[in-house]
């Protein structure tokens, strides 16, 4: 279970992120008497630490002037989430998303564009200065690669975010200090991932093994996090042996290291006590934040908005917002008696609800149960927040789950089948719980046969039910090249309420949303 200690990784963030504010715009003024620089500010290990410490923020950054969790691409704008909330007008932004309306102006993207930027600028920052700071009491050289490595897996993260969603972006890999630097052109997606994969590859050498980790620096980056995410990049960029590589190396320090491990009980993922567990490899840190902050943008909780954006609109299920409700589509994906779709989906009854036509969204009443918040305790109650719109759980980025079955795709494109069966295995295993009569193994079940175009099949439709509502299944659709086949199947089959928003799914145009229209007209970005 988590503890708040650990959560200081987040505690320095307003004030050395005001710090690193106020010194890149240092050339709109001349120098004032009295200003501390920036060689003088980054003197001791202590500074190095604070300073990556503020690079971890952005990540958890869910509002300035809109919402804008992850959530709201990876799974509204996919088959296996509607947006919710009160009626389409309710976040508009994401409704347009969703349904392939989308234009330049839409706020959704130009927060969730800044606030990346945001954090890279935060991890140029520690690159630039940590190399030239002496180790000291409270930073030997070893806590210095180690700190260096952290910031070089950030900086990938926040460009993994940004290419996988824009495409082409500005590669910014140094501090903006001058009105000369401001304007960057796009780089080509190659160079973008060549900067992803770079960094990640050095701050592979320089992390440290999970068990290395004091209890109170859980949440930091590590050896298997950086490797899980070379697998992942490498996925995205269809480079399959270099996939498979790194894959295996997260496994082996699984299996063979006792790193990491699957959760005996799925369910426990979702709950407090399941917080920074084995079978996690990289979160997202949250905690209880009981002040209010409503109207002071990027950064001022470190609570998460996600347990009452999902929440059910009645006051039964938890009194929410009901966005990010769950499709039919989905719901009809599990296999009979698969324990994880109700762990994942609440099917309310007409008791559950106070006014079904306030919790039907286009013809769904499904609600996301997941960050929804289930008791650690038994039963199903709901966890009573601190704060009516602050919610204390970690956003689980990678689970060895995932990891698994990114695994098993990458083995089945090198035509490593018996691996892939194993890993794919493992998670249908635990699924299970202990109840053999449901989840066969692969391929006796959903009609496959044991070839290798069946396998793949499978191991994608275990990603899609072991992992949803966790935000993956939209660029998993688009890294698969398979986006719009699977968005007019699903069309095909919803509501006719949601299929009269829909507008026609444009392949090779609708994988990728614009750039904010904002930030080309300051950047002379062009289109």
């Amino acid at each position: 279970m988590k503890s708040n200690t650990h959560k200081y990784i987040f505690a320095t963030a307003l004030l050395i992120g005001a710090m690193s504010i106020s010194s890149c715009k240092k050339w709109l003024t001349e120098p004032t008497p009295g200003v501390t620089k920036l060689e003088d500010f980054f003197s001791s290990g202590q500074t190095a630490i604070q300073s990556v410490n503020a690079s971890y923020a952005p990540l958890g950054w869910e509002y300035n002037g809109t919402y804008y969790s992850e959530w709201f691409i990876g799974d509204v704008v996919s088959d296996d989430a509607l947006k919710g909330g009160q009626g389409i007008a309710d976040m508009s932004a994401v409704y347009d998303m969703e349904n392939f309306k989308t234009q330049a102006n839409n706020p959704y993207l130009l927060d969730y564009y800044r606030s990346q930027y945001q954090g890279i600028a935060r991890c140029n920052l520690a690159l630039q200065q940590i190399p030239s700071v002496a180790p000291d009491a409270t930073m030997d050289q070893r806590l210095k690669d180690r700190l260096i490595g952290e910031a070089k897996f950030l900086r990938a993260y926040y460009y993994y975010r940004l290419v996988r969603t824009f495409g082409s972006v500005p590669k910014v890999d140094f501090v903006i200090e001058s009105a000369a630097q401001w304007k960057q052109p796009k780089a080509p997606v190659s160079e973008i991932y060549k900067l992803i994969n770079t960094d990640l590859l050095d701050a592979e050498t320089k992390l440290w093994k999970r068990s290395e980790y004091a209890d109170a620096d859980l949440g930091r980056a590590t050896k298997g996090a950086a490797q899980a995410m070379l697998l992942k990049v490498y996925l995205t960029q269809n480079n399959n042996v270099e996939a498979e590589k790194w894959g295996n190396a997260v496994v082996t320090q699984a299996e063979n290291e006792s790193q990491y491990r699957l959760n005996t009980n799925y369910r426990d993922n979702f709950t407090l006590l399941g917080e920074n567990s084995p079978e996690s490899i990289f979160e997202i840190q949250y905690m209880e934040d009981p002040t209010s902050d409503y109207g002071q943008g990027f950064g001022f909780t470190r609570g998460t908005f996600t347990v009452i954006l999902t929440r059910s609109r009645s006051s039964k299920l938890g009194g929410g917002w009901g966005f990010n409700k769950p499709t039919q589509n989905l719901y009809n994906e599990y296999e009979t008696g698969d324990p994880r779709r109700d762990i994942t989906i609440l099917n309310p009854s007409a008791a559950d609800m106070e006014n079904v036509e306030q919790e039907t969204y286009l013809g769904s009443k499904y609600v996301n149960r997941k960050y929804t918040m289930m008791n650690d305790g038994p039963g199903n109650s709901i966890f009573a927040l601190t704060h009516p719109t602050r919610g204390p759980i970690n956003n689980k980025v990678i689970r060895y789950a995932d990891v698994l079955l990114m695994y098993a795709e990458a083995c089945i494109e090198n035509n490593n089948l018996s691996r892939a069966k194993w890993a794919l295995e493992k998670v249908r295993n635990r699924a299970r719980q202990g109840n053999n009569a449901i989840l066969p193994e692969f391929p006796a079940y959903r009609g496959y046969a044991d070839n290798r175009d069946d396998l793949r099949k499978a191991v994608r439709h275990e990603r899609r039910v072991e992992l949803a509502m966790e935000g993956h299944r939209w660029f998993d659709i688009c890294r698969w090249g398979q986006a719009k086949e699977i968005m007019d199947a699903y069309k095909a089959t919803e509501t006719t309420e949601a299929r009269q928003q829909m507008a026609e799914f444009i392949k090779g145009k609708h994988e990728l949303f614009p750039i904010p229209e904002e930030e080309i007209n300051l950047g002379s970005l062009g289109n």
